[in-house]
């Protein structure tokens, strides 16, 4: 990996695309450190202590919801549009065709109505938070003015942070909104070891500090096991004289990912358990009796570990192969394979091979769905067990760090690959 890093600054190309994708990283930091006006600091790490559902957030918005900045909505709002026009073109299949069989002008169509649907998204968003942190006295806003103010100001630096994901994206060394959550997360680490080494003093605690780091490596390598984990299957291809040459006749593998959803299952199943919460605590600040019983109800749920232990498995698994179900497209892989000659052994090409393998896609993400599921609880099992909740980066956000990590080792591979680089 350090010779791949070494050889990705020799190239002028390559040296100029993460220079540019450090800048506009340091520029999301320095958002994430400007305070929207009137805020109390002294009374948001309570806050975020006693509120499960803005921790999640917080990893979201790449810790720029803790210091209450003007990026503290982060790309959250962008990642629920995300999720709902996914949705909506599973539920209207003629959208399909608009978005997925269009090619670029069809992926730019796509980006452009996410782009409009999240604009409410943030509004509502922003709204809905500041009133929150106006109710719970960290944050003083004297007139409804002033909050429409904060409001704009917050959706204007939520734009601003997609455009920078957009940027890092089109750099081709990783996608943008997973760099931007993960150097959130990775600038937390410090903070984390620190809060430790106060924290913990006796002998005994230090024993509890030594098995949760031991068991977290261990998820490490099992997240990158899953992550790398793939089924090679078998495909022929036949031989067929062109002139005087024969072509084909050669045996070569079609790699099937265990886990093909990488990252998104998570970011996706946290970005839909905070969103109910979020309303959930919006609905708090009504003078509605019903409402403020139904916040206290739905943000009950949120904060009891055990459902939430539950629900988050099972969003994880869903969304794993929710998404695989989106990006894996059988019938296209067997017409491909069909037009240059190809065959899988023992199965006819056409409607034999898109039904096996629609069927070994599904048993392998099956496997990996409740594999990446067990992982992503286990750290909510494991602080209860060793008492130690003042490493961030031991949860949710360990399975993020190192799932992101890959995914940027393997762009900067298919970077070197593109370059004839011989590695």
């Amino acid at each position: 990996m350090i010779k791949n890093f070494i050889k990705l600054f020799k190239n002028k190309e390559l040296r100029k695309s993460i220079l540019t994708i450090f800048f506009w990283l340091l520029v999301f930091r320095l958002m994430a450190a400007i305070p929207v006006p009137d805020v109390d600091m002294s009374q948001i790490k309570g806050f975020l202590e006693q509120s499960k559902v803005f921790g999640l957030f917080n990893i979201f918005t790449g810790g720029a919801f803790e210091n209450l900045s003007i990026a503290m909505l982060g790309v959250s709002p962008y990642i629920s549009a995300s999720i709902i026009m996914q949705l909506v073109v599973i539920i209207i299949p003629s959208l399909k065709e608009v978005f997925h069989e269009n090619g670029e002008e069809g992926r730019r169509k796509f980006e452009s109505w996410t782009k409009y649907l999240a604009l409410p998204l943030t509004v509502l968003q922003g709204l809905g938070i500041l009133n929150i942190l106006r109710m719970q006295k960290i944050i003083t806003i004297p007139s409804n003015l002033l909050l429409w103010r904060d409001v704009l100001i917050l959706t204007a630096a939520s734009f601003v942070i997609i455009f920078i994901g957009e940027i890092i994206t089109q750099k081709k060394l990783g996608n943008g909104i997973s760099l931007i959550i993960f150097s959130g997360i990775v600038t937390k680490l410090p903070k984390d070891i620190f809060a430790t080494v106060l924290t913990y003093k006796t002998f005994g605690a230090w024993i509890g500090v030594a098995a949760f780091l031991l068991i977290s490596l261990l998820m490490v390598v099992a997240v990158v096991y899953l992550t790398e984990g793939e089924r090679r299957l078998t495909v022929s291809y036949a031989k067929h004289v062109r002139g005087n040459k024969m072509y084909g006749g050669v045996t070569t593998f079609l790699p099937l990912k265990v886990n093909q959803a990488g990252v998104i299952p998570i970011i996706f199943a946290l970005s839909i358990l905070t969103f109910p919460a979020l309303i959930g605590q919006m609905l708090a600040t009504t003078n509605l009796t019903f409402l403020v019983n139904a916040s206290k109800f739905v943000t009950g749920l949120i904060e009891n570990k055990v459902f939430y232990s539950s629900i988050y498995f099972v969003l994880v698994v869903f969304f794993t192969f929710f998404y695989t179900s989106i990006t894996f497209e059988p019938k296209e892989i067997s017409d491909n394979l069909q037009k240059n000659g190809g065959f899988i052994p023992g199965y006819r090409p056409g409607e034999n091979t898109v039904s096996y393998l629609s069927k070994v896609s599904h048993k392998i993400t099956l496997f990996g769905a409740i594999f990446l599921g067990l992982i992503a609880v286990l750290p909510l099992i494991l602080e209860k067990v060793t008492k130690v909740t003042t490493f961030e980066i031991g949860g949710t956000s360990l399975l993020l760090i190192v799932a992101i990590s890959i995914e940027i080792k393997n762009s900067i591979e298919a970077q070197l690959t593109m370059r004839e680089y011989d590695y």
